[in-house]
């Protein structure tokens, strides 16, 4: 029987669709490369820049005083309401006074008492004294003996002494009269500052009791004048200083922003769930009294601003790309390096001079002055600006830029430096990096090398 063989086309059908699917992989790895990255862009503006920091705040009267009662008895009647508005000396409540009435009479009816001693004493005192006189008289003329001298003697000085002792019981009452008098007149209370009644803490027929601590009826606030009370963390509070300028919003206040300055940070912290929390004070004048007592805020104290700024998006900001085995000399080099070609880009794109350009940008100063003395110019006068580079688009190319960062917010910052309004720069972080790398790969290679052609 003869042997059937297996037909051969399935393996030649497998190793044709082998060489066909290697191409397509081997193809689009060549497409891959050769396809350019996708850039995402943002202009370079102008505009102005507020850096901040934010904090939550209570509004509170900077001027109050919580009223209180210095004599027990019934509260009998207000003659205000919550909101009122009230003038110093205005009469705002009034309390039983029965007890200090009567205590007031008691002490009168005392001090006549002591009056008429006090005249019965001065007549025996004048008594006495004639007696001692005519015992002197007649001890003179050896007419009585010594004995009886000495003892008118001693009954003047004893009626001198009741009449002085008398004198200052009729002080003691007195002065004890003035304070239960006083104690009469507190039961009315009356204002003691100018201002709106914020709050009320007692009844009418409420019975108080001012002999242990003194009861507060009612409060009264001049809102003219408020005070921000804003709790600022510990992480914050070193950037704050004392007439530092900021604003806040309330919840109802919608978009308007009410400026003002620190007044007072607090040395004092407090403590909230470990959360150590510092109180910073503003006051802020309040006319319209639209600020209330107890209002939420939400206070910005304004850390650095700027204004009519070059301004480009955080995300185009680049640090150096980083090399393993580069020295410090080797950083120095490629900084020179990295600062020529950037300042050489911007000299290319200057506008020719006399230009309407060119003079917009003379007048802007040194934050757009291109060329070597301009980075040095800037960066003398901004001490503190730090370096970065972008990726701007020339030519549909994306060219290294070193800049110069002043103030910066998390979307945006200030530029003192290398960049111009109307700039377009990279702002996709992945795709930057790359570029940067092969921009600054690019840079190093000597002079003549380029990109070798088949042999």
């Amino acid at each position: 029987m003869p042997i059937l063989k297996k037909p051969k086309k399935p393996l030649r059908l497998a190793l044709i669709a082998g060489a066909i699917g290697a191409v397509a992989i081997t193809g689009s790895m060549v497409l891959s490369r050769e396809k350019a990255p996708e850039f995402q862009t943002a202009n370079v503006t102008r505009g102005d820049l507020q850096v901040t920091i934010s904090a939550a705040s209570k509004v509170q009267p900077k001027n109050y005083v919580d009223v209180g009662a210095q004599v027990s008895g019934q509260l009998e009647q207000f003659h205000i309401e919550v909101g009122d508005k009230v003038e110093k000396g205005q009469l705002l409540a009034e309390i039983d006074e029965t007890r200090a009435a009567a205590q007031v009479e008691a002490d009168r009816a005392q001090l006549k008492e002591l009056n008429a001693s006090y005249m019965q004493q001065q007549a025996t005192l004048e008594l006495t004294r004639a007696n001692a006189a005519r015992a002197k008289m007649l001890y003179e003329a050896d007419a009585i003996s010594r004995a009886d001298f000495e003892a008118s003697t001693a009954d003047l000085k004893i009626a001198e002494a009741r009449l002085a002792q008398l004198d200052a019981q009729k002080e003691r009452q007195q002065s004890t009269l003035q304070a239960d008098l006083a104690t009469l007149a507190y039961a009315k209370i009356y204002a003691p500052i100018t201002g709106t009644v914020v709050s009320q803490a007692a009844v009418e027929g409420q019975t108080l009791n001012a002999n242990q601590t003194t009861p507060t009826i009612l409060r009264i606030a001049d809102l003219s004048v408020m005070t921000i009370e804003a709790d600022v963390s510990e992480a914050d509070v070193l950037r704050i200083k004392k007439g530092q300028n900021a604003y806040f919003t309330t919840l109802g206040g919608g978009e308007q922003r009410w400026r003002t300055t620190v007044r007072q940070v607090l040395p004092q912290p407090e403590v909230l769930n470990d959360v150590v929390l510092y109180k910073v004070l503003l006051d802020v004048e309040n006319p319209e009294e639209l600020l209330k007592p107890e209002m939420t805020a939400q206070v910005f104290f304004i850390t650095g601003e700027t204004e009519d700024a070059v301004l480009a998006p955080v995300a185009a900001l680049r640090d150096r790309p980083a090399r393993e085995g580069r020295g410090e000399r080797g950083r120095n080099r490629e900084n020179q390096r990295e600062e020529r070609q950037g300042l050489m880009a911007a000299n290319a794109a200057e506008p020719e001079a006399g230009s309407e350009e060119n003079t917009r940008r003379q007048r802007r100063g040194m934050r757009n002055r291109p060329g070597m003395e301009g980075m040095r110019e800037a960066r003398e006068a901004n001490p503190q600006a730090e370096r970065k580079f972008v990726l701007v688009m020339r030519d549909g190319e994306p060219q290294p830029q070193p800049v110069l960062v002043g103030v910066s917010t998390r979307a945006q910052a200030e530029i003192l430096f290398g960049l111009s309004e109307g700039d377009t720069v990279i702002t996709n972080e992945k795709v930057a990096n790359v570029a940067a790398q092969q921009n600054f790969d690019r840079s190093r290679r000597p002079r003549g090398m380029g990109r070798r052609g088949p042999r």
